[in-house]
């Protein structure tokens, strides 16, 4: 007999696309519709901007260590684990210095959120950053993980959080859609630090299973030791937009000196004509 406590994960079907050259608004509607699990776009912005970035980050006054359990530095604000007045609040202490990142760069994060409003307004959907009096969500934020062993950061999903977030916050009801993450990445090592999707998009019941119902983080080796994954190979350049709600990590990397940087958002739909953007 099987054990009854310990419930097999199920095996989620995944539609990957990686390419290169510049992402494409309809592949990311895609993704929001929860059609394409995962888009790879190789060089889908200039190594200079890339490096631009990176350099900003790394000399950011904004800069500062993490402290929800994950290993690291960054540049905004997260919501996780966060209330929504305290969310808020630190996005618009953070703006500045999220604007900075870029300088006087033709910001990519930017520029893909503007063609993507544009082409969702011309089907009668509305696009904009999460709000509350408190404030509103930036563009993106900025994150280096120094997490060391197998993983740089645990294998988690991205729903949970959004799911348990609280009346206060609008983006709770993205949850019940795609919860969207986009990374772009102006740096990384020469080995490891790669993102790995493993076919799996957790239930409430398989988080209550694991114990991490309201963060998605993290899931055990046992658990995910039967799920088939993908390892996305990121350069420096690349952008990434997964549906954040299958379990998905980043593998160890090689202390080469090169960080891993990227740039992270999310997005989803909270209503068949708004999509709300945070981080």
């Amino acid at each position: 007999m099987p054990n009854p406590v310990f419930q097999a994960p199920a095996i989620s079907p995944v539609a990957i696309r990686e390419r290169t050259g510049s992402i494409s608004t309809a592949e990311i509607i895609s993704v929001l519709k929860g059609e394409i699990t995962a888009l790879h776009i190789k060089q889908a912005f200039s190594t200079e901007i890339a490096e631009e970035i990176t350099a900003n980050f790394v000399g950011s006054p904004g800069l500062k260590e993490r402290k929800d359990g994950v290993p690291g530095q960054y540049v905004g604000a997260s919501h996780y684990k966060k209330h929504a007045a305290t969310y808020f609040a630190e996005a618009e202490t953070a703006r500045p210095y999220v604007d900075a990142l870029f300088g006087n760069l033709v910001d990519p994060v930017r520029g893909l959120f503007n063609a993507l409003k544009r082409e969702l307004h011309d089907q009668g959907i509305e696009l904009r950053p999460a709000r509350s009096e408190h404030g509103q969500a930036n563009i993106c934020r900025a994150l280096s993980w120094s997490g060391s062993g197998t993983f740089s950061l645990e294998p988690h999903d991205d729903v949970a959080q959004v799911l348990c977030a609280g009346n206060d916050y609008e983006l709770s009801a993205v949850a019940h859609n795609t919860v969207a993450a986009l990374n772009f990445y102006p740096s990384m090592p020469e080995e490891g630090g790669n993102l790995r999707l493993w076919s799996h998009k957790p239930t409430v019941i398989d988080r209550k299973s694991q114990g991490v119902e309201t963060t998605g983080y993290p899931y055990s080796a046992a658990y995910l030791e039967a799920v088939p994954s993908h390892d996305f190979q990121l350069k420096a350049g690349d952008i990434a937009l997964i549906d954040g709600g299958f379990v998905h990590g980043v593998t160890g990397q090689s202390g080469n000196g090169k960080r891993r940087v990227l740039l992270n958002s999310f997005f989803g739909f909270a209503r068949p004509d708004l999509v709300l953007w945070w981080t």
